[in-house]
């Protein structure tokens, strides 16, 4: 293992060891506040899903859509159809193909639809979702032109009926539940933290590291990297700290832009004293011209 990738994982093993004895001293203290339902994508999901959860994917039939489908299915998650231009009327995985997004919304009222379609096309399908107004829309597909993403970040300010997670994201999971994305569904755990990151690996990571120590997660979002995504870390905050499910929270960003400072300021002024958030910024410097790995710049919020 490299210096930088130990670095990674011995940080990230402190935050966890943080969140650990703050969150005992927590319990210890009975200072956990009742809170209030905010308005979720299934009857009874606090962090977007659950196990009621009803999802179709875009591009289902595809290489990616097949594969990530059949591993959702085995997870558990409610599948309920999928979405092929020219292949309506026909069975794949045992469910439901058709031909537009519409035609899905129909017949199977889905509350989320997964989103594996190749980056020139991927924006036509998120705004086909947003049309249709699936609650719930989660792009994985990396490479999204991002003058696709100005367009579709207009078509989202302009509703309030669907929220977009991604697009180059490793998606959303709630352990035990419902598997929305590409994430190996293998190292999670039903617990109690929540984890939100623009980073798919050190997601991974931050999952392993509460696993290994029975923390568990209470839910994970992969917002993705691009400059213009659905989700930020500020949504995802908010709805942890509203979930009584949720005692901590590691939130994992990396550096180009200022969200992760906002959402530092955003909780300082409306987040729960007695839930400890961990921040884990990969990244210091980017050299013009350079892709960047992930380096380490770590604080306690």
């Amino acid at each position: 293992m490299s210096s930088i990738a130990t670095s990674c994982q011995r940080t990230i093993q402190s935050a966890t060891r943080h969140v650990i004895s703050t969150s005992k001293a927590a319990a210890a203290n009975n200072t956990t506040t009742p809170l209030t339902s905010l308005r979720s994508m299934s009857s009874n999901a606090a962090v977007w899903i659950d196990k009621d959860t009803r999802v179709i994917c875009q591009g289902f039939t595809g290489k990616q859509g097949t594969f990530h489908s059949t591993q959702a299915i085995e997870y558990g998650t409610n599948m309920v159809g999928g979405v092929t231009p020219k292949k309506g009327g026909q069975t794949h995985l045992g469910l439901p193909v058709f031909n537009t997004v519409s035609d899905a919304v129909s017949e199977v009222q889905p509350d989320a639809s997964v989103i594996y379609v190749p980056p020139p096309f991927c924006a036509a399908a998120i705004l086909d979702a947003i049309e249709n107004e699936i609650p719930l829309v989660v792009a994985i597909t990396e490479g999204v032109p991002q003058q696709d993403m100005v367009r579709v970040k207009k078509a989202l300010l302009a509703q309030d009926k669907t929220r977009l997670i991604g697009p180059n994201c490793p998606g959303i999971i709630k352990p035990g539940e419902c598997k929305i994305g590409i994430m190996p569904g293998y190292i999670h755990k039903k617990g109690k933290i929540g984890v939100v990151s623009r980073s798919g690996t050190l997601t991974y990571e931050a999952v392993h590291q509460t696993t290994v120590t029975g923390l568990g997660q209470s839910t994970c979002v992969g917002i993705g990297g691009d400059p213009f995504n659905g989700t930020n870390f500020i949504d995802c905050l908010e709805k942890f700290r509203d979930d009584p499910q949720t005692e901590g929270i590691i939130m994992i960003g990396e550096i180009g832009g200022n969200a992760e400072e906002e959402a530092a300021d955003w909780w300082s002024k409306n987040g729960d004293p007695s839930k400890p958030v961990v921040g884990f910024i990969a990244g210091m410097t980017a050299p013009p011209g350079r892709r960047m790995g992930e380096f380490v710049l770590f604080c306690y919020v």
